[in-house]
């Protein structure tokens, strides 16, 4: 289990190792008024102004320009961004971010709306058929991370990306037939 925080207002310091966690600086070179996150956060504009420098502890985090994920999407993995241009940024407004971090967890259905069998699954999955006995996915909901789908057994075939989110049909995530061979977790951008 991983325990999400709320976000808080807070002065520069060493994170915990091993959680989902983001620091935002208002100035370059981690400077000025600083707010740490761990969470999705649809609206950070109460919390600071601008962002010029960020500070990524773990995970991997998608920045958006405006609130409510919208605008200009920015990704960053672990590391130290000293300034907004080291992100390709456009401006210095953050105004929302999603975190992809170190949890995953999806369900599987074998009927259309979330009908039939369901199972739940939170590692990767060389054939689907082997761990359920089923070849065809009609829907699914990603309820944690993001994660790849394949046609074909062992990773091979035509591929989907799915984020969090409730697909009713498998047209959802795009495809044209049903047939999912195997899954596995996106651990990296």
């Amino acid at each position: 289990n991983t325990r999400l925080s709320t976000p808080r207002l807070s002065t520069p310091r060493l994170s915990i190792k091993n959680r989902l966690h983001i620091t935002f600086y208002e100035e370059k070179n981690f400077q000025g008024r600083c707010y740490e996150c761990s969470t999705d956060c649809a609206d950070l504009h109460s919390y600071f102004s601008r962002c010029n420098s960020a500070r990524v502890e773990s995970g991997a985090w998608v920045l958006y320009e405006k609130p409510n994920y919208k605008g200009y999407q920015y990704i960053l993995s672990p590391g130290e961004y000293t300034d907004n241009q080291l992100w390709m940024g456009f401006n210095d407004s953050i105004k929302s971010c999603r975190v992809y971090g170190n949890v995953w967890k999806l369900r599987l259905y074998e009927r259309p709306d979330f009908g039939g069998q369901m199972v739940e699954w939170a590692e990767d999955c060389p054939s689907v058929y082997e761990a359920f006995k089923f070849r065809e996915v009609y829907s699914c909901m990603v309820t944690h991370g993001a994660w790849a789908f394949y046609e074909l057994p062992n990773y091979r075939g035509r591929q989907y990306f799915l984020e969090r989110g409730e697909y009713p049909r498998h047209t959802d995530w795009s495809a044209t037939s049903a047939a999912v061979g195997s899954f596995r977790r996106i651990t990296e951008f």
